[in-house]
């Protein structure tokens, strides 16, 4: 659970379906602490500073920081010019508000990672939230047919901005993943790591939607990321009936 305690309780992160909790008033978010200058730079990571005003949206439960909201962004140009790279969020007063992935390739700046103050974006954090997120759809995978399409990740809602992971067939099956903006992209070993061994699936295969890729300054190179690659045409159940499909695109054949 991500939570920060006010006086007037623990406010809901609405977007965030994990747990995630923010402060959604005017006098809570005057009692966030400020950011020192070394801290900042001992954290070494890219500072992103919110107009003033503007942050009212990621107060209020909304994980997306538009590029129209930024004042500035502080930071190497290497960092600044890396999509994904994690970002500490600051108001215009330089209080902390929250830990992000920041691309400047695209028009959605930023994507949330945490509102804790105290929680690294780090390799134990993406594993735990992939973990978490196949775990609560666990039932699910259990009691589907095999030639079910089963979602075990599904971005926002598991704290994992822009990505999509499904599941195909039994234990020797495929996860087909889609890693649609530049923080998860980042993080895509642990993230396979994570599946793996939360799943116990040996094929790992990345799809990758063009459009969203580029705009986010991605490469768009579908590939196996893991085990084998999935047969260009699978049957797939939808409903019930059962279609032909290249599930590594999503294409469906003509019948």
């Amino acid at each position: 659970m991500y939570c920060l305690e006010t006086q007037s309780g623990i406010e809901t992160f609405a977007n965030l379906g994990i747990g995630a909790q923010a402060v959604c008033n005017e006098r809570e978010r005057r009692r966030l602490p400020v950011l020192s200058r070394s801290v900042k730079r001992k954290l070494r990571m890219l500072i992103i500073t919110i107009k003033q005003g503007k942050e009212k949206g990621l107060l209020s439960g909304d994980p997306l920081i538009y590029l129209s909201a930024v004042e500035k962004v502080d930071g190497k140009p290497q960092e600044r010019n890396r999509p994904g790279a994690t970002a500490i969020v600051q108001s215009s007063a330089r209080q902390f508000l929250a830990r992000a992935a920041y691309n400047a390739k695209s028009q959605i700046a930023a994507r949330v990672w945490t509102l804790r103050e105290d929680e690294p974006v780090d390799h134990a954090m993406i594993k735990r939230r992939v973990q978490a997120g196949v775990l609560r759809r666990a039932d699910a995978l259990r009691s589907a047919d095999p030639q079910e399409l089963i979602q075990l990740v599904d971005g926002e809602k598991d704290g994992l901005p822009g990505l999509l992971v499904h599941s195909y067939g039994s234990i020797a099956g495929y996860l087909i993943c889609q890693f649609n903006a530049g923080g998860v992209d980042l993080w895509k070993v642990p993230v396979v790591q994570a599946l793996l061994n939360a799943t116990g699936r040996r094929n790992v295969y990345e799809r990758c939607d063009p459009l969203l890729r580029r705009g986010e300054g991605l490469s768009v190179t579908p590939r196996a990321l893991a085990g084998d690659e999935p047969p260009q045409r699978l049957m797939v159940r939808e409903g019930s009936h059962l279609v032909p499909m290249d599930i590594r695109t999503g294409f469906t054949y003509p019948r």
